[in-house]
């Protein structure tokens, strides 16, 4: 093992993959083309290639920080997996209302972002928690059975769960 401290940072972006190696005080940066349909085999070959210009061994390594804008730019491009969302009964629109954080909350007409997942596919279950995560109602497993149906007529690729 080196005699100081040996980090290793890695952004995987839409376009790049970032790696920098920090060996010893002295930081190593190498970037390669994102391998998007499966981006750890792009993090590894980044990694690989950085430990063996540096000729550190991924043993050196105290540290690994990573991070990826890959998920980030898909929502903002909306060009991810049609996603559908299971949320608590009575709460479908809570997506939609969202927070106070408009430019300006009294003005009724501001534009606003459609929400990630269109009203359709946000779909209610029986279940409910009060704010300590204590079970007021117990999670209706037949009102989740029951969403397959619809999921599967939405073809949806993903499904995401906000109870």
């Amino acid at each position: 093992m080196s005699g100081g401290r040996t980090r290793l940072a890695v952004d995987i972006g839409g376009t790049f993959t970032d790696i920098v190696l920090e060996r010893d005080g002295e930081l190593t940066t190498h970037k390669i083309l994102t391998t998007t349909s499966a981006p750890a085999r792009g993090f590894m070959e980044g990694v690989n290639q950085v430990l063996s210009v540096t000729g550190a061994s991924a043993k050196d390594i105290d540290l690994i920080i990573h991070g990826t804008t890959l998920a980030t730019n898909a929502l903002i491009e909306r060009k991810g997996a049609k996603t559908a969302l299971i949320v608590t009964q009575g709460h479908r629109d809570s997506l939609e209302i969202a927070y106070e954080n408009r430019f300006d909350q009294y003005d009724i007409n501001a534009d606003r972002s459609p929400p990630l997942v269109p009203r359709e596919l946000r779909m209610p279950v029986v279940e409910r928690m009060n704010w300590r995560g204590e079970v007021l109602t117990p999670l209706d497993e037949k009102s989740v059975s029951e969403l397959v149906p619809e999921i599967e007529k939405h073809e949806v690729e993903s499904l995401g769960i906000g109870l």
